[in-house]
């Protein structure tokens, strides 16, 4: 199992945020996590990161305990967080965005090799090379915000809204770049408000709702679902 989350619990204070949810992603999946706002969707992926950390429960990546690792270490050892908002360094140019996604990396050829499979995936970021990050588009923001993620050489990478303000064209541009990741055998937990696109590309699927995973499955049993299609799918 590649990722393994038990029974974890998060507050904000004396906000209970989540409430002992437990789920897991093998090896090469997308997994998305859907949910109204506020659900948890995003803490589960800070909590992952180690941005925040939990009151109990556990984090269990490649066999081993991950739950009170430092942020930067859970990079080094193979997962990359796409933070929603894309957070991109708005004075840096394209590729200094890329050289800091790179940081852990110190060979200057395998960092160039890196750059060039992003520009692979993202053909419009190499246009724009040295082009300031603030003056992208939004779609080129996430693009190279997504582009920065895989500069560590994830091996998991966490995206958190990436379809968030973009137009309908752009959306399907960044799933099918998002499949295409996935294909290359990185494996996604997508964090998606868009539900019927996250379930078109996801193989399986958990429902968040106030802190609690509800439901789960294959993402064409959740698509499938009465409760969701009603809630979530606008059908």
């Amino acid at each position: 199992m590649l990722l393994e989350v038990k029974d974890l619990h998060v507050y904000y204070g004396a906000i209970h945020a989540l409430h002992g949810i437990s789920f897991h992603i093998a090896e090469g999946e997308i997994v998305t996590l859907i949910g109204a706002n506020g659900a948890g969707k995003s803490t589960t992926l800070r909590t992952i990161s180690g941005l925040i950390r939990p009151r109990s429960g556990h984090i269990i990546y490649r066999g081993q305990d991950i739950t009170l690792t430092p942020p930067e270490q859970i990079v080094r050892m193979g997962i990359s967080h796409v933070p929603e908002g894309r957070k991109i360094f708005a004075p840096l140019t394209v590729r200094e965005n890329l050289e800091m996604g790179a940081y852990i990396i110190k060979d200057k050829a395998e960092v160039n090799r890196l750059m060039e499979r992003v520009f692979k995936s993202f053909p419009r970021l190499k246009e724009r090379i040295n082009q300031l990050g603030g003056t992208l588009s939004g779609g080129e923001q996430q693009m190279l915000a997504t582009g920065r993620g895989l500069m560590s050489k994830p091996s998991l990478l966490l995206l958190d809204e990436p379809s968030m303000g973009l137009s309908p064209i752009l959306v399907q541009e960044i799933f099918n770049i998002i499949k295409e990741i996935n294909a290359q055998g990185t494996s996604i937990l997508l964090v998606e408000q868009n539900a019927q696109m996250a379930l078109s590309i996801a193989h399986r699927a958990y429902v968040l709702e106030t802190g609690n995973i509800v439901l789960s499955g294959t993402a064409k049993e959740i698509a499938e679902n009465p409760r969701v299609k009603a809630a979530y799918l606008g059908v």
